[in-house]
């Protein structure tokens, strides 16, 4: 049976993280090393990973290096996670890459997950097109990530929270560890969103790789369109490794151009209709880590404002912890999911909403319908939140009615997982 790409993608278990690398050094190995073609900066972090990475790719973009960018998860389609330049890997090359990587797969009888999958076309395709620089975004984790295996001489570490624990450590200094295990021998890191403590675990933790770690002060005037201090945190970090990058050829006037026009789409995003009119605030937190975040940029740019919210979450999701951070911040809560098995059932997040003493009004599946009565019964902008699966739908049905959303008119949705 020939299948395509996309289908041979699809068929592919989840999760990257299989314990060693060896299976994506077989395959590396065969491709004779793209990896070892271009240079890499490695982002690894708890949250913030795709921001930093973004706007650290626009920077580089914008001093006229080819800058390649591998993030994860997508919203709407699985050719989001590739760009260079900003521009998604068109489908005719990343049907014809995952083909590749399929081949070789038989070939060698290696097996691969959908993630090891993706990460090897977006290395061979990189390869292709001689980028000067690939921003990449590890998965999870770091020292077992399957992007690891582009051996960067520069990474970026945004933050540390307790997430994926039964993968990656209990505790935050075995986290830390974890990712930055992700270190070449001499490699340098930059951190962002860490203690101080942490901060001289990690000094010390590096020397026996040997690399060095530096903490780049944050830049408070710089300027982003996604409003929350933990934005201008993730933009000073990819400011500070486009100066380490770049060396005597940055420019700070350029770099700050390219972050006022690097919209992180779905995190702290207010979407205006054609008559300006503020309709909807997307944001894609997920965890308590990242609830936090949102809660703390609510009280600064809203403080005195409730959104009705459409909420919905993943069943592994902690919303017992989620849930009061943002509920002040909340009138009525619209319950959805999207046909995503992962999803928790919509009748299970009304109960623990009402046990919690929340307002829950319109619930249903998500659909563009369910969207439009939520505007309809709501006299505010309505904030959007609990799942970035969610988001990746909201986009999808929403994206020909608002300009900031139109990087993803050419998308189709991807019937495929968000690993």
């Amino acid at each position: 049976m020939n299948l395509s790409g996309l289908e041979y993608l699809h068929s592919l278990a989840p999760l990257g993280m299989t314990g060693d690398l060896k299976n994506m050094e077989r395959l590396l190995n065969f491709f004779d090393h793209p990896e070892k073609k271009f240079r890499t900066v490695h982002v690894v972090g708890t949250d913030g990973k795709g921001s930093t990475s973004f706007y650290l790719a626009n920077i580089l973009t914008a001093h006229g290096v080819s800058a390649g960018l591998y993030t994860s998860p997508h919203l709407v389609n699985v050719r989001e996670r590739i760009r260079i330049d900003n521009v998604p890997i068109a489908e005719a090359d990343f049907d014809r890459l995952l083909l590749k990587v399929k081949n070789a797969s038989d070939a060698t009888d290696t097996h691969v997950s959908f993630f090891e999958a993706v990460t090897l076309a977006c290395f061979l395709y990189f390869a292709e097109k001689k980028v000067g620089v690939a921003v990449v975004e590890a998965g999870l984790g770091g020292r077992l990530d399957s992007t690891r295996a582009a051996a960067g001489e520069l990474a970026v570490l945004t933050s540390i929270g307790l997430e994926h624990t039964e993968l990656l450590g209990n505790t935050e200094s075995e986290i830390l560890h974890e990712k930055l295990g992700v270190l070449s021998p001499h490699a340098k890191i930059l951190v962002g969103g860490i203690n101080d403590t942490l901060v001289r675990d990690g000094e010390e933790f590096v020397k026996s790789i040997p690399a060095t770690l530096q903490k780049p002060c944050i830049i408070e005037d710089l300027q982003v369109p996604n409003p929350g201090h933990h934005y201008v945190e993730n933009a000073s970090l990819s400011f500070a490794a486009a100066k380490e990058f770049l060396g005597e050829k940055f420019s700070e006037e350029i770099a700050r151009n390219a972050l006022q026009k690097s919209l992180w789409i779905g995190r702290m995003q207010k979407l205006l209709d054609a008559e300006g009119n503020f309709r909807w605030l997307l944001d894609g937190a997920h965890n308590p880590h990242a609830v936090k975040r949102l809660a703390e940029a609510l009280n600064v740019y809203y403080p005195n404002q409730k959104f009705p919210c459409v909420f919905g979450a993943l069943k592994d999701k902690a919303i017992d912890e989620m849930i009061p951070m943002i509920a002040p911040h909340v009138s009525t809560w619209h319950v959805t999911r999207t046909p995503y098995e992962r999803f928790r059932e919509i009748e299970d997040v009304a109960a623990e909403l009402k046990n919690l003493g929340c307002t829950v009004g319109i619930s249903a599946p998500m659909s563009r319908n369910f969207l439009d009565e939520v505007q309809k019964s709501a006299n505010s902008p309505v904030l959007v939140t609990g799942s970035l699966y969610m988001i990746g739908e909201t986009i999808d049905l929403l994206k020909n009615d608002f300009e900031d959303l139109k990087f993803f008119r050419g998308l189709t949705k991807s019937e495929s997982e968000k690993h």
